[in-house]
């Protein structure tokens, strides 16, 4: 008995010694956050235009959605010189009020959708944002991919017996250095390049933590990229693996292409020596995507 008077007099008097400790985080301007990852189905006659805006928020809190006062795609292919000589544009609005997904303006007096025709090797797109009296822009160039050849369930673990084997296969076409980014749901990326595997079929393995379970349905995406996206992915899956998906807490360090061109005299900002200093969080990009299916046996 007293053994247990003792503990329970041990137990009071480290938690009446508890104290609450109020942290001071630093005060920060929002930024915006432009999650404009575009994928292209070219088995669809247009393409799916989704660009989620939101804004950084305090440490603790989600980041909310924002309305932005306009946001416009043109793109097309550039000649010799750089110039777009033939090019069209898309105006976007807000899907629904509060929202902050930007899809292509069905109010518009013309259809503002973009046909998947239009994206091929060479196409250039740029978007243009006005957000609270500042100006963003962004440039990247349609990013074709390959097929997933063969997409199985294996047998091994690499950590844990939870764990959960995926086994893709693919051909990197011959002839020049290609990028991928897989899309495995869940918030789960990986970026990989063709380096050691130019111009032949290569097998990976992909291990979910998460024990799935008998009967589950999952689905495997291969995504283009050019080497600019390549690099800003995996340094987002680098620094964002146990935080529960690449596109839920963009992190500050990694710089993406949205730029802030706020009173810039020239609006080609890319042929100047350095992009300007201020950006947006976040990404845009214009992607081939192949998908295939899997049950989890």
């Amino acid at each position: 008995m007293k053994k247990v008077i003792f503990i329970i007099g041990t137990f009071f008097f480290f938690t009446s010694c508890e104290d609450v400790v109020d942290v001071d985080l630093p005060e920060t301007e929002p930024r915006l956050i432009v999650d404009g990852l575009i994928r292209v189905d070219k088995s669809q006659e247009f393409i799916d235009v989704r660009i989620r805006m939101r804004e950084t928020s305090n440490f603790f809190e989600d980041n909310p959605p924002t309305q932005v006062e306009s946001a416009v795609i043109t793109y097309g292919v550039p000649n010799e010189f750089g110039e777009f000589v033939n090019f069209a544009s898309s105006s976007l609005a807000e899907e629904a009020p509060g929202t902050g997904v930007y899809v292509p303006d069905s109010n518009f007096s013309s259809d503002q959708r973009i046909r998947t025709e239009s994206a091929k090797p060479g196409t250039i797109f740029v978007l243009q944002i006005s957000h609270q009296d500042k100006f963003y822009y962004a440039r990247t160039e349609y990013a074709p991919t390959v097929p997933i050849d063969n997409l199985q369930q294996g047998d091994d673990t690499l950590f844990n017996e939870d764990e959960t084997e995926v086994i893709v296969t693919f051909t990197d076409p011959f002839g020049q250095n290609n990028y991928y980014v897989f899309d495995f749901g869940f918030g789960n990326f990986q970026a990989v390049e063709d380096q050691f595997f130019q111009g032949q079929q290569f097998e990976f393995s992909y291990f979910y933590d998460d024990n799935l379970g008998t009967g589950q349905d999952i689905n495997v995406s291969i995504l283009g990229a050019n080497q600019d996206f390549y690099n800003y992915m995996d340094l987002l899956v680098e620094q964002t693996m146990e935080d529960g998906g690449v596109f839920e807490t963009p992190v500050a360090t990694v710089r993406g292409n949205v730029l802030d061109i706020t009173g810039q005299d020239d609006i080609d900002i890319f042929d100047n020596v350095e992009p300007p200093n201020d950006y947006a969080l976040g990404y845009f990009a214009v992607v081939q995507e192949f998908t295939r299916g899997l049950t989890i046996e």
